[in-house]
């Protein structure tokens, strides 16, 4: 089993910055891992993903060449630098941890995160 827990999250003005952090813990490795997030009324979106070498990222079309994706493989830590926020970035945000299939698909996930809010104000 693999434990996973989102910090990090907060009240931010637009175009200011937040890092968000996801800790796993228990039976770690070889897992990809990968940012999604939630807005009320919305289906689940792709934000980033990286492999577990730390060697390949992924972005979603929305939040390329502001959130930068990386990985502390010794502290199995994942982190979410977040620059230039916008209002629309205003959702909860999850990490998950996946051994198989496509970065982008929420089911190729084994495990999730419970989430942590983040609001961007205009």
């Amino acid at each position: 089993q693999v434990q996973l827990v989102e910090s990090g999250g907060g009240l931010v003005q637009a175009g200011g910055s937040l890092r968000l952090s996801c800790a796993a813990s228990g039976r770690f490795g070889p897992y990809a891992m990968g940012w999604f997030r939630q807005a009320p009324g919305k289906e689940r979106e792709f934000v980033a993903a990286i492999s577990w070498s730390g060697g390949n990222t992924y972005y979603g079309d929305s939040v390329k060449g502001r959130f930068t994706i990386f990985r502390d493989s010794a502290k199995n830590t994942v982190y979410l630098q977040m620059n230039s926020l916008k209002p629309e970035d205003t959702a909860v945000y999850y990490c998950a941890a996946r051994t198989r299939g496509t970065y982008y698909s929420n089911s190729s996930y084994d495990y999730w995160g419970q989430g942590t809010q983040v609001t961007v104000s205009s």
